[in-house]
């Protein structure tokens, strides 16, 4: 079991139903995103404090979403219970997810995540969850029956005192017990379950005129879900993307060493290693703003730049990069962690007769994403 702090708050990740905190008050799902869907269905399971707290911010004007940062916690790090106290045990809030993503398991092929697990950890602590389950998605657990499921996992391993849970979501040997069935098992013991209505999104996809990545076209009133926030990234559709998550899609990467062809043409850049598991949006070229991992993020003085995520065609690459050029920015990156923040989506990547030509249109992408950057 990890315990991964950040400014004095601690999410406690559990890799196996072992050595957990309990009581627990389970939101159950996979969780991809941590988007506007799946904070509905974590908020009833958050300490009383927090939850206040996530009810004023859905409140708020949507249009603050894009700008909005993981808050302060408040929430103090998790003590082991003390039997003998005369005080109620304390009841952790808990989202309990699986490892690997049932779609890895059953495919055999590796699958991209919106959040990977450090992301994960990071949002749900901003959230105010204590405790991040992750069960082992295995032969053994996929022939569990929904009957099974509730007893052996949720009543004895986490004693769970309370459930939320989306109405979609289906659980059991081949995904036979619906959300209803969870509410009706569980009231055997005692376990009050909140089905939560799925989250509707209302936009329409607006991609640049020249854009040659596949238009979904999304209607009104779609749920909103982690395949179609990865559609939307997947057309560089990154402004729905970002109001779908309630946050900007962001890539968090240590600068290493790559070819230094940006240097010899003016334009520097710092070549990101993402996490292999990382999902990437569509091949292009973004307005970005970022961030320094390690130091205290300030949400009004980000550092702007362009980035680019394909192959570099024009010089013969055949490997993906993401490298990313700071305006302004003239010191060494190197071994620094970034968060790269998506604004919006400029153009995909072409192949330029040479390295002038490409110079040419970088100088338009940089003047292009300045504009956009400083207008939002």
């Amino acid at each position: 079991m990890l315990n991964l702090s950040q400014n004095g708050c601690s999410v406690w990740v559990a890799s196996a139903t072992e050595g957990l905190l309990t009581p627990t008050a389970v939101a159950l799902g996979k969780f991809d995103g941590v988007h506007l869907g799946h904070q509905r269905v974590i908020q009833p399971v958050l300490p009383p404090a927090r939850k206040q707290d996530h009810q004023r911010a859905w409140g708020a004007d949507e249009r603050n979403l894009l700008e909005l940062s993981p808050a302060d916690c408040t929430t103090p790090a998790p003590q082991p219970i003390n039997p003998t106290a005369s005080t109620p045990e304390h009841i952790y809030s808990t989202v309990v997810t699986f490892h690997p993503h049932p779609q890895e398991f059953f495919s055999g092929q590796p699958r991209a995540l919106l959040t990977p697990l450090d992301e994960k950890v990071e949002q749900l602590r901003s959230l105010g969850i204590e405790q991040l389950v992750l069960l082992p998605f295995d032969k053994e657990l996929s022939a569990l029956s929904p009957e099974e499921f509730v007893e052996k996992i949720l009543v004895q391993q986490l004693r769970c005192q309370q459930l939320s849970v989306g109405q979609d979501f289906c659980f059991g040997k081949q995904r036979t017990g619906t959300a209803r069935d969870l509410q009706l098992l569980a009231a055997k013991y005692q376990i009050p379950v909140t089905i939560v209505t799925l989250e509707k999104y209302a936009g329409q996809a607006e991609l640049p005129e020249y854009s040659d990545c596949v238009s979904i076209s999304p209607t009104s009133d779609l749920p909103i879900s982690t395949s179609l926030i990865r559609q939307t990234l997947e057309q560089g559709d990154v402004k729905n993307a970002n109001l779908l998550l309630g946050r900007p899609y962001t890539l968090f990467g240590v600068v290493i060493q790559g070819q230094q062809l940006g240097r010899k043409i003016g334009f520097p850049t710092a070549n990101l290693q993402l996490p292999k598991d990382k999902f990437l949006p569509c091949n292009g070229v973004y307005a970005v703003r970022v961030f320094f991992v390690d130091q205290t993020p300030d949400p009004a003085n980000p550092l702007l730049g362009v980035m680019n995520i394909g192959n570099r065609p024009t010089v013969a690459g055949t490997d993906t990069s993401v490298e990313v050029h700071l305006f302004d920015w003239y010191e060494d990156l190197y071994g620094q962690k970034l968060a790269v923040q998506l604004v919006q989506f400029l153009r995909p990547e072409h192949k330029f007769s040479s390295l002038e030509a490409l110079k040419t249109q970088i100088q338009v992408d940089c003047t292009i994403a300045k504009q956009v950057l400083l207008s939002k």
